[in-house]
């Protein structure tokens, strides 16, 4: 799902409100999301999951195209734990 779809499901559901309103909604909590993680914090959304940050240590990679080795610094890479009603939801039989 892109933003513009979730956008239209979330005006589909709440006609009452505007589009720009809505875009303004979607945008704020999103910057709000990334504003946290670039400070370190998990966000964390009962029954959705856990956003937070891991650090990836530096380490020596290889240029697919060249072969040639390249030295790789300190990383923050984002990692997601689903939840507990989410796992539970993907994986019904």
């Amino acid at each position: 799902m892109t933003r513009s779809e979730l956008i239209e499901n979330i005006a589909k559901k709440n006609p009452n409100l505007l589009i720009s309103e809505i875009e303004r909604i979607v945008n704020v909590i999103f910057a709000s999301i990334t504003t946290a993680l670039a400070k370190g914090d998990r966000v964390e959304f009962r029954g959705f999951g856990v956003f937070s940050i891991h650090k990836r240590a530096p380490r020596i990679a290889q240029n697919p195209r060249t072969g040639d080795k390249v030295k790789i610094g300190n990383r923050n890479i984002v990692h997601f734990k689903v939840g507990k009603e989410l796992h539970e939801k993907l994986n019904e039989n």
